[in-house]
């Protein structure tokens, strides 16, 4: 007698495993989608004992809680109606209009009509990716990048080309190097990634003179600017600078966030593009998620309105640069000679360089040992770069803590050169890998 044919519609592929049969069923996109090795090392990095300068977790014990207990009664109570109910795509119209006085302190004339309310900047970038990659064309991103940049990219099968930086931000020379080559290749770039304000995760900015060299590159390859700027308003020192929204509004994306000036728990970012753009970016919303949530973009909303978020933002700066401070010093005082580290002016990270013949991943099981844990470099780069360097992120530790996180870093640091000193290259411990992947982190 014949198979039931339902058997075969039930029974798993002849690719798939009996941990998962449905393997041989995935998209081509969802090959790169695994979990990391060293994933487990950060739930151990959780431990009280551990020093974690590893995510970049705002610090929102800082805010004024009760106050913002008492804006969520109201929006509850008052706007209940509305607040519970189902909302546009686009965002609520008077919180775009807010957002328009925010970026307005960066030198950014907008319209609210221009702007899409997002699940944080991450669905921004997602969204802008969907609207305009298709498999294989080309995305520019600084070197290093932000890693979920570079995971959202590759979801969509983007092939990830990086520019070279330094600590002045990325080259415009380099930027206008890897256009002609593509061009000349007959390569399709879609558009140029960049976070130009304290950099996730160098913690460098663009200078002022670099802005507009790489504004009028990508204007006349006509390449279209993905400018993701989260921490701008973050500065701890030097003048603020113009973002490049502010000076090219035809050829700019912009993405933003309260993540990092409020908090991320309520998940409200914006895109700022030009209209039909804008559309598109609407569309896909619809598509992904119908809707935000009203009652999180009216708590936002209500918050702006009716607390001094201006200087809730200087309480925040204020908070940074005392840990910035801590971890510079600390740096400074006791990192081995052949270490070399940024110094943001701003944000919450400083991007920090090995000595010769050190390994950050392999590094980082011994340094969890140790109690102290950060992002290994190689996460921030599409290939295989960055193994010498690693993410400091000083926004969420104390400063007490953070000067403790770097003598044990030290502490690690110097027992990697004594066995390179010894053997000619540093060990990695038992069951660590090299090769693993970065976990994914803010």
């Amino acid at each position: 007698m014949p198979d039931d044919p339902r058997e075969h519609h039930q029974r798993p592929s002849a690719q798939g495993s009996r941990i998962d049969p449905y393997v041989g069923a995935y998209a081509e996109r969802a090959k790169g989608m695994v979990a990391s090795e060293v994933r487990a090392l950060f739930a151990v990095a959780s431990r009280p004992e551990v020093v974690s300068l590893a995510g970049g977790m705002p610090n929102v014990g800082a805010l004024p809680l009760e106050q913002i207990g008492e804006i969520v009664r109201q929006v509850a109570v008052e706007q209940g109606g509305t607040a519970l109910q189902y909302g546009s795509a686009q965002g609520d119209p008077a919180l775009r209009e807010q957002i328009c006085d925010v970026m307005a302190m960066e030198g950014i004339d907008a319209s609210a009509d221009d702007l899409i309310v997002t699940v944080g900047s991450q669905q921004a970038l997602d969204l802008v990716t969907r609207v305009f990659i298709d498999p294989g064309d080309v995305v520019l991103a600084e070197a290093p990048t932000y890693v979920t940049a570079i995971n959202t990219f590759a979801a969509f099968q983007a092939d990830i080309v990086h520019v070279t930086m330094d600590d002045d931000g990325v080259v415009p020379e380099a930027l206008e190097e890897s256009l002609a080559n593509l061009a000349a290749a007959g390569r399709r770039v879609k558009f140029f990634y960049t976070v130009p304000t304290f950099q996730n995760p160098a913690g460098v900015t663009l200078t002022t003179e670099r802005r507009r060299r790489v504004l009028e590159i990508c204007d006349r390859y006509g390449l279209l600017v993905l400018e993701d700027n989260p921490y701008g308003l973050l500065r701890y020192e030097g003048e603020r600078v113009r973002a490049l929204r502010a000076d090219s509004p035809g050829n700019v994306i912009y993405l933003g966030s309260f993540s990092k000036t409020f908090s991320p728990g309520f998940r409200i970012g914006w895109a700022l593009a030009p209209p039909a753009v804008r559309a598109k970016l609407v569309l896909a919303a619809e598509s992904a998620m119908l809707s935000h949530s009203s009652f999180n973009q009216q708590v936002v909303g209500r918050y702006l309105a009716t607390y001094p978020w201006q200087e809730q933002i200087k309480d925040f700066t204020e908070m940074y640069r005392a840990r910035r401070d801590a971890m510079l010093s600390s740096l400074e005082a006791q990192m081995p000679a052949g270490s070399s580290w940024t110094r943001p002016q701003g944000g919450f990270f400083v991007w920090l360089t090995l000595p010769e013949g050190l390994d950050a991943k392999a590094m980082l099981p011994r340094a969890v040992n140790e109690r102290v844990a950060y992002v290994p470099g190689t996460g921030f780069y599409s290939g295989d770069h960055g193994h010498r360097n690693m993410r400091l992120s000083f926004c969420y530790p104390t400063p007490e803590q953070i000067r403790e996180g770097v003598r044990r870093l030290v502490g690690v640091i110097e027992g990697e050169l004594s066995l390179r000193d010894t053997f000619g290259s540093a060990i990695a411990p038992p069951g660590s890998s090299a090769d693993a992947p970065t976990p994914d982190l803010p």
